[in-house]
């Protein structure tokens, strides 16, 4: 059954391109193939969290010989809440996305994308995440570039060559461990590489995937494709690529380092520690420069991804466990965000924050539908952002890391000031002679209220931290104990 989240966007892709000649078909089969999915993704968390690591043997050859599906806690967590946000972008298209890019393709890209990301949640062998990769790679490219305006073809130029030296490097790194550990199955090359005597040259593979996934992640100083990229599709478009892509490329990170690259941590995961410091800060101090609503929102994915590393780098059972509260929460929020962005532009028609102003007077449930998922981006109680931060500070403290501690501090105080930008200039003051009145502007239920859904899920992780926090506490166990994923693999412990 782990297969199926695969094999569902895969299905859903196939029949909307069966559709292809009829738009309203494809955005019914859009919403049927989400909430197919949420209820797949949430069946096998259960089934995770009751019965334990789950694994398939694609054609029963066994592991490490054949192709491994694996799913664990951690992908079980991540696999469901991608689903929540294909169901709630699936709904948002409805009215998010105009006719041409339906009729270029963009739902069978949609489901490809998904498939995609699922795929790398779930992969048990390395050559075969890195196939997944390219399936994003593939369906994020041409979703970037559908309709062809310039700034589109130029966002989606850089984002793709960016991500091609990213696959290179990935590539020659799966070559190099290949040669030094006979295998590419994960579970297995856990077992081998402690034993191998080459360390320098382990570690050095290890720099070459921190390289190559940090590409995809966006963490300083490779980051600067995605702020140049993002702000150029639809904002639908831009609000999944937010909510999914750089999240697998830090699952990516996690995944590696908490299972293969443990031998020199006191190496490794100090370098990942200081750049997770320099991504949040970079990230924030970009934010705050930013007029543009989606550039300013997409330095904060950067900003955020920080935080997301902070708890790899300090790399204890806690931190690990923060981190995968945090990655819930920031993925609710910020696609909140941008989801509330294509809101503003539909009624006011810019998204420079220049020429906005005044809808906190004639649209307040639009207001409120920013501030809530804002506040809690800036990690004020008693939202999910608030709960997160706390964790990751806690887990800092008890390992008497100061330094990221008052990074991560600062770097919160840094985002309430750019999230207050954002609310003064475009909700709280006059709104200017040019701009329409939002008043008299009808706004898609498609739109307001799959955001209205989000914001409210957003809302719940903060009202329901302790039991979330505790999931994430079991999911951070199996990641801080690679013998439960070898065992559950291979039947056998090193």
């Amino acid at each position: 059954m782990i297969a199926l989240p695969i094999l569902s966007p895969l299905l859903f892709g196939i029949l909307n391109l069966l559709a292809w000649r009829s738009a309203r078909l494809q955005k019914a089969l859009s919403l049927a193939g989400g909430a197919v999915q949420l209820g797949v993704a949430l069946w096998l968390l259960h089934t995770v969290q009751q019965s334990g690591i789950q694994h398939l043997q694609v054609g029963n050859w066994p592991a490490p010989f054949g192709i491994s599906l694996v799913m664990d806690l951690f992908s079980a967590i991540l696999v469901s809440v991608a689903a929540v946000i294909a169901l709630v972008v699936a709904a948002y298209s409805q009215a998010g996305i105009d006719a041409p890019r339906v009729q270029f393709g963009y739902y069978p890209l949609f489901f490809l994308l998904l498939m995609g990301v699922n795929g790398a949640f779930i992969t048990g062998d390395l050559f075969n995440l890195y196939v997944w990769f390219e399936v994003m790679l593939m369906a994020s490219f041409v979703m970037l570039a559908l309709g062809g305006e310039r700034p589109q073809i130029e966002g989606a130029i850089k984002y793709l060559i960016l991500n091609l030296l990213s696959s290179t490097l990935f590539l020659s790194a799966v070559g190099l461990l290949y040669n030094l550990g006979g295998t590419l199955n994960m579970a297995d090359l856990a077992l081998r590489l402690p034993k191998l005597e080459q360390g320098n040259q382990v570690t050095l593979i290890a720099i070459l995937f921190l390289v190559a996934f940090g590409i995809k992640s966006a963490i300083f100083p490779l980051f600067f494709w995605l702020p140049a990229s993002y702000h150029t599709p639809p904002v639908t478009v831009t609000a999944l690529f937010s909510g999914l892509l750089t999240k697998v490329g830090v699952y990516a990170l996690f995944r590696v380092f908490t299972l293969l690259f443990v031998q020199d941590t006191a190496y490794t995961h100090a370098l990942i520690l200081v750049i997770a410091g320099f991504t949040m800060v970079t990230g924030v101090f970009g934010a705050a420069a930013q007029t543009d609503f989606r550039r300013l929102l997409s330095f904060h994915i950067i900003s955020q991804i920080g935080y997301l590393l902070m708890g790899l780098g300090l790399f204890s059972q806690p931190a690990l466990a923060a981190s995968i509260y945090f990655m819930v929460h920031v993925i609710l929020a910020k696609t909140s965000l941008f989801l509330v962005a294509g809101i503003v532009e539909k009624l006011d028609g810019s998204f420079n924050l220049k020429e906005l102003g005044g809808i906190y007077r004639t649209r307040f449930g639009v207001a409120l539908l920013f501030l809530l998922p804002a506040l809690s981006l800036a990690g004020l109680p008693p939202l999910s952002g608030f709960f997160a931060k706390l964790a990751l500070i806690v887990a800092g403290f008890e390992l008497q890391q100061y330094s990221i501690v008052a990074v991560g501090l600062a770097v919160s105080l840094m985002t309430l000031y750019s999230m207050t930008k954002v609310w003064n200039e475009a909700f709280w003051k006059e709104p200017q002679q040019s701009t329409h009145h939002p008043a008299h502007k009808p706004i898609s239920a498609w739109l307001w209220a799959p955001t209205a859904a989000l914001v409210l899920l957003s809302l719940l992780a903060g009202m329901l931290a302790e039991p979330l926090l505790g999931l994430a506490n079991q999911a951070a166990a199996q990641l801080a104990d690679p013998s439960i994923y070898i065992q559950a693999v291979l039947g056998a412990v090193p």
